[in-house]
């Protein structure tokens, strides 16, 4: 127990360390704003200490507050910094939807033209979800063929759609988790393995349809089926 424990710590610090060099990258006063806030909560709790006349516990109670302050400022500076270096980058709607959370299954790319456009699709409590990410113009003709493709076997589960962007009716990549989670819940437990299993069979099923010979039609695509359930 004495080794795993002392190998795992040097990981973690490792990865601190890591996330600490690509957020200064993109955030270069993050080391400034963290001890700030660190030393000031400290400060205030010290010296409420001595004021009361009980400084060793103040000050005891100081330094974990400011731990955790530090700590709190730091993931909020690393997640914007993360975030920032994401945006515009072909996938980066993907890697937010893989960490949504349990409850949510995510198969990305079940739909992309030439021009690396994307729809992803995600199926939980509030149905099924199509994120797409690429030109707002583009990307619109993805998601109308999309959702008529989940239409047929939806049946009464709602199918909705999100644009990831800056624009008017999108939705920021940041906000894409909390938008995501924040749906309203339809489907009890076993109708999302239901849905996730129809999915799944009509992936299997396309994905075993005999391929003609020759060259593939020009702007047709594989169709991708099934998704990973968190």
């Amino acid at each position: 127990m004495a080794r795993k424990e002392t190998s795992e710590n040097p990981g973690r610090l490792k990865q601190i360390a890591l996330t600490y060099k690509m957020t200064k990258k993109a955030d270069s006063k993050v080391g400034l704003v963290v001890a700030a806030v660190g030393i000031v909560t400290f400060g205030v709790l010290l010296a409420i200490g001595f004021v009361i006349g009980h400084p060793v516990y103040l000050g005891i109670l100081g330094f974990l507050l400011a731990f955790l302050a530090m700590a709190i400022i730091f993931g909020r500076r690393a997640e914007k910094a993360a975030f920032g270096q994401m945006e515009g980058q072909p996938g980066a709607a993907a890697a937010v939807l893989e960490n949504v959370g349990r409850g949510w299954s995510v198969t990305p790319a079940v739909a992309m033209n030439r021009s690396q456009d994307v729809v992803h699709r995600a199926v939980g409590k509030a149905g099924i979800v199509l994120v797409a990410e690429g030109n707002p113009n583009r990307v619109r003709s993805l998601l109308a063929s999309e959702k008529k493709r989940m239409a047929r076997v939806s049946l009464d589960v709602p199918v909705s759609d999100l644009v990831v962007g800056d624009g008017e009716g999108e939705v920021p990549l940041k906000k894409l988790r909390t938008t995501l989670l924040k749906m309203p819940r339809i489907l009890q437990g076993a109708q999302v393995t239901a849905v996730n299993d129809r999915l799944r069979a009509l992936g299997d099923m396309m994905s075993n349809m005999p391929i003609p010979k020759g060259p593939m039609p020009k702007g047709s695509r594989m169709p991708k089926g099934g998704g990973k359930t968190r």
